[in-house]
């Protein structure tokens, strides 16, 4: 008992912990520095949240934002039965589908293959020429793709042409469009992506590697065995942050291609939203879109999470 009042004796009591006050002032440097990515997050992401009551009434800019009438959950009953719906849901998760099965495990697999060489200068310059793609604009990228595969003198089309003696509609067959956008993302992406994994393998412990090569462990047993276990829970993490995205296949990608011949298998909840809102004015209509696709990516998220917390992964909380 005198060794329990000893140790309670020695913990500070509640009136000698510093006040928030002083915790403030003793760490004002590091809320300074944090100032500003909060008022990103407070002016950007949270104050424009507002704007989702637009999804409930018949916004009319004439009569005002607060003025417009109520119209509940009409918006979404006309979005749910339109004839395009099921288009638009089709085509954005193939897209999505396509995007988890080849470009999600491409940053990845860079990130191994990067890992395992050893000479530094060559190991610079690639991941230099492969970070490049990801800051060039998206127009750059489409012209390109369309200089590559127009049948009006690409070298695409010129090289099929001289041994086939076809051409090929690239950029007007609907067959054609879901492999160009994913192509045009593991180029652009796939380096970019790399930084978080190589940033993950720098931490494995080389004792593990050096316990399994005196094992007899060859270099892909060594992958296999601690490379991929040891990154699980950041592609754990990631993943759960796609799903997030899957109703969101990046609006200028598809615009940019997006033409009458192809729209039946172009056309996504991003330029559906576009269209409306912004060419014909439904304001209303495209916020109860813009919402329905909020909605469906906060679930996603929230039981991605929970089954990688069911099955014993770390999840995002």
């Amino acid at each position: 008992m005198k060794q329990i009042a000893a140790a309670n004796s020695n913990r500070p009591s509640l009136k000698s912990r510093p006040g928030v006050l002083s915790r403030l002032k003793k760490d004002k440097w590091l809320y300074v520095l944090l100032l500003p990515g909060l008022l990103y997050f407070l002016l950007f992401k949270y104050v424009p949240m507002w704007g989702v009551l637009l999804a409930f009434k018949n916004y009319q800019p004439f009569t005002g934002f607060w003025k417009s009438e109520w119209v509940g959950v009409e918006h979404f009953r006309v979005f749910f039965s339109n004839p395009e719906f099921f288009m638009l849901l089709r085509n954005t998760l193939l897209l999505s589908l396509y995007n988890l099965v080849f470009f999600f495990p491409a940053p990845i697999v860079l990130a191994i293959l990067l890992n395992e060489v050893r000479l530094a200068v060559f190991k610079r310059s690639v991941q230099t020429l492969i970070y490049v793609p990801h800051f060039i604009s998206m127009v750059i990228v489409a012209s390109m793709t369309y200089v590559f595969l127009t049948t009006e003198g690409g070298p695409v089309n010129e090289l099929i042409f001289k041994y086939t003696g076809q051409k090929i509609e690239f950029l007007a067959s609907p067959d054609w469009f879901r492999p160009i956008i994913i192509l045009q993302t593991i180029w652009k992406e796939c380096g970019w992506g790399t930084i978080i994994f190589l940033a993950a393998l720098a931490a494995v412990d080389v004792e593990q590697y050096e316990a399994a090569i005196v094992d007899g462990a060859n270099r892909w047993r060594q992958i296999w065995h601690i490379t991929l276990p040891s990154i699980r829970s950041t592609i754990i993490i990631l993943l759960i942050l796609r799903m997030g995205n899957v109703l969101e296949n990046g609006f200028e990608q598809i615009y940019l291609l997006l033409n009458p011949l192809n729209r039946e298998v172009a056309e996504v909840f991003d330029t559906y939203v576009y269209m409306m809102g912004i060419t014909q004015g439904a304001f209303s209509y495209s916020t109860a879109v813009g919402l329905f696709k909020a909605v469906i990516g906060v679930i996603l998220v929230l039981g991605s999470n929970y089954l990688a917390k069911r099955f014993g992964q770390s999840g995002l909380y």
